[in-house]
């Protein structure tokens, strides 16, 4: 069974940058899709990025332009470098990885696991 475990979350100042990992307990990249999602309080999870097994990768609009997503295959482990991080886009932050169903459609629903979360809270 995958585990993913998520680091990397802390709190900034509107502007800041920080950079999320996913490390996952077996490889996973040639074989599901992957992606990083956000929930704040009183919302509904978002798909912020994925990457499906071809290396083809989706955004979220909002974050187009400030966020990477990218794979150490090799480490088993997914990233996710946010840059200009804007107050609304504190939240928890999870990583996910599930069936190709999962990077067309972008939903959570089609993301079977999960990591427990990290939490990226922004200050203006």
């Amino acid at each position: 069974q995958v585990q993913l475990v998520e680091s990397g979350g802390g709190s900034v100042q509107a502007g800041g940058s920080l950079k999320l990992t996913c490390a996952a307990s077996v490889s996973i990249f040639n074989s599901y899709c992957v992606g990083w999602f956000r929930q704040a309080p009183g919302k509904e999870r978002e798909a912020v990025a994925t990457i499906d097994r071809d290396g083809r990768t989706k955004y979220l609009d909002a974050v187009k332009g400030r966020f990477t997503i990218s794979q150490d295959n090799a480490r088993n482990t997914l990233y996710l470098q946010m840059n200009s991080l804007k107050p609304e886009e504190t939240a928890m932050y999870y990583c996910a990885a599930g069936g190709n169903s999962g990077c067309s459609s972008g939903s959570a629903s089609g993301f079977g696991t999960w990591g427990q979360g990290t939490q990226v809270t922004v200050s203006s």
